[in-house]
């Protein structure tokens, strides 16, 4: 597997930080895997699981941070009102930016980076975010880890949790190694998942576009979500695969990682 160096691209004006995998020149070529970070995620927080499952699997891969993660652009007055000025976000996230990042965010940087039909892997909001994209653009095939389709009470609870912990406990300092602005990084996320007006979230409605192969993965012990989220997508999307994993919180890549290897490799092994 060679790993290709950190870098940035500009997408829609926007610095966003990314890293590729390329298979060997022996292994035939395969689908690209398009990673999508969690809602708190970045390419350095993904660690180096990405690689390791493009190299089982022989396939190319990316990773890549949103705007406001890791090592991308950071947000201007990322607690003030939402707007754009130029054309560059600024303030707080709003309601839909899932479907931004779906729909606007996501189709630019595939095209600009070549790749098309892509096998997305998204974890919590990537795995949101990976599922708008199936339902409206081709894909090779869509796996989801701990994916939110509808807000769940248990969701707003631990997030409140994370709020105290970031604001009173050791949240922020774990945090800071893996963002250039980790406030941005926190309250984006925080502020819009807390807000009124995105409990009324459901893409549900949207999933019945998925014609993809369709992998959904939740653990068991997720203080952020239930088994009700991938059995929603299975309502949606009969032909989906569910992954139910005991013992296992909002991570499975990282508390169950060969499960999840085992998983996504069965998928991949059949385009």
């Amino acid at each position: 597997m060679q790993i290709k160096p950190l870098s940035k691209i500009s997408i829609q004006g926007v610095n966003l930080e990314f890293k590729v995998f390329h298979a060997q020149p022996s292994q035939s070529p395969g689908p690209t895997l398009v990673f999508l970070h969690e809602g708190l995620g970045s390419v350095a927080m993904w660690r180096d699981w990405p690689a390791h499952l493009c190299e089982q699997l022989g396939c190319k891969g990316l990773v890549y941070s949103r705007q406001g993660y890791g090592q991308s652009d950071a947000v201007t007055d990322v607690r003030g009102p939402a707007g754009q000025t130029g054309g560059h976000r600024h303030g707080r996230l709003s309601p839909d930016y899932m479907h931004r990042e779906a729909l606007d965010v996501l189709p630019a940087l595939l095209k600009a980076m070549n790749i098309e039909q892509p096998v997305l892997l998204g974890h919590s909001d990537g795995g949101t975010i990976a599922l708008i994209h199936a339902s409206r653009h081709p894909v090779a095939a869509c796996i989801v880890m701990a994916p939110h389709v509808m807000v769940e009470q248990i969701s707003v609870q631990a997030i409140t949790a994370a709020r105290d912990a970031y604001e009173n406990g050791p949240l922020r300092q774990r945090l800071s190694p893996f963002h250039a602005d980790v406030d941005c990084a926190f309250w984006q996320w925080n502020d819009v998942w807390l807000s009124d007006a995105f409990r009324a979230f459901d893409i549900r409605p949207e999933l019945q576009g998925i014609t993809a192969p369709l992998l959904a993965i939740q653990g068991d012990n997720d203080p952020y979500g239930t088994m009700a989220q991938i059995d929603d997508i299975a309502l949606a999307v009969p032909h989906a695969q569910r992954l139910k994993l005991p013992d296992c919180g909002h991570s499975p890549h990282r508390d169950k990682p060969e499960a999840v290897a085992q998983a996504v490799q069965a998928l991949v092994s059949h385009l």
